[in-house]
């Protein structure tokens, strides 16, 4: 199968890389090349084969959303030369995580559950169960610079710890209030209601822009809107579209990420079922139909297409 697990290119005028879960970042001059692999990650772990499609998948929800959100907020994405890669600005990234919850779900859940009545500094309400909607969405942010890694943080913490200025933080809040209003408008028109996502920031000639993906279901969570009033009312789980379904087919084979416990043999057959719903994520997202990249190779495809880029944009 084609398919582009690990990545090692060597573009002209390349001064630095770096390799994260599913995506290898190329640093050229002032621009950062995101190639989007065909990784798949569960449980803080890289499964061993890669997905054909995942990352061209991931890599046009993405830049579908940053085009269709530029009225909103100013972001990073130049170009997408490639059906796996985008070319945009090179950043400074903001350490916080500014997640947005229109539902229950999730963490928030979890943490209610157990009895908390404020996250991250924002009061939660009585009397709701799993997956209800909250009355106005909330902003329950996660700082990488607390701890080392990520941490609820309230509005105040993040101040106090001089991570950004006030100014820049009600600039961030503003532009996720506007960007979750839109991601929710677009997805009620195909049927799917946006529960919770996050969007981070970075500073690009002392403006705050967004960076990274946005509402792609590695980065946020969707129902099916049919149904889910039906389902909460029955205390039902909401069907998700999602790739929690790796998740749970990983758990029934044994494997949660845990010390001791032995990533399972992925199948061929089950290899083709993720490829198949990545694509019906796609379609289901954008409402647009999913064109296959072709039969070429993938890395002497993306090698060709970056390089011709550069030369067009010196």
């Amino acid at each position: 199968m084609n398919a582009i697990k690990d990545t090692n290119f060597q573009f002209p005028g390349q001064t630095d890389v770096y390799h994260g879960k599913v995506r290898d970042v190329y640093f050229v001059k002032d621009k950062l090349i995101a190639v989007a692999s065909d990784r798949i990650s569960a449980f803080d772990h890289i499964l061993p084969k890669p997905i054909p499609y995942k990352g061209q998948v991931l890599n046009q929800i993405a830049a579908y959303f940053l085009n269709a959100t530029r009225d909103i907020c100013p972001n990073w994405l130049e170009s997408t030369p490639d059906p796996n890669v985008s070319i945009g600005k090179k950043c400074e990234p903001i350490r916080v995580e500014m997640v947005i919850r229109g539902y229950l779900a999730g963490h928030s859940a979890r943490e209610y559950k157990a009895g908390k009545r404020m996250l991250c500094g924002v009061p939660l309400p009585g009397g709701m169960k799993e997956n209800d909607k909250f009355p106005t969405p909330i902003i329950t942010p996660a700082s990488k610079s607390l701890e080392g890694h990520d941490v609820d943080a309230s509005r105040e913490e993040i101040l106090a710890h001089g991570i950004v200025t006030p100014v820049q933080y009600s600039l961030m809040q503003k532009y996720t209030y506007g960007l979750f209003a839109r991601g929710t408008e677009m997805a009620a028109k195909q049927g799917l209601i946006l529960v919770d996502t996050k969007y981070e920031f970075g500073i690009y000639n002392d403006e705050v822009i967004l960076i990274d993906e946005i509402h792609t279901p590695d980065s946020s969570r969707y129902f099916y809107a049919d149904g889910y009033a039906e389902r909460q009312a029955n205390g039902e789980p909401q069907k998700q579209l999602s790739k929690e379904f790796v998740r749970e087919w990983l758990m029934a084979n044994n494997f949660a990420g845990k010390d001791g416990q032995v990533m399972p043999f992925m199948p061929d057959e089950f290899v083709q079922t993720i490829t198949d719903r990545y694509i019906e994520l796609y379609e289901r997202i954008t409402g647009l139909a999913f064109e296959r990249s072709g039969s070429e190779d993938v890395p002497t495809r993306i090698q060709r297409n970056v390089e011709k880029w550069l030369r067009e944009n010196k």
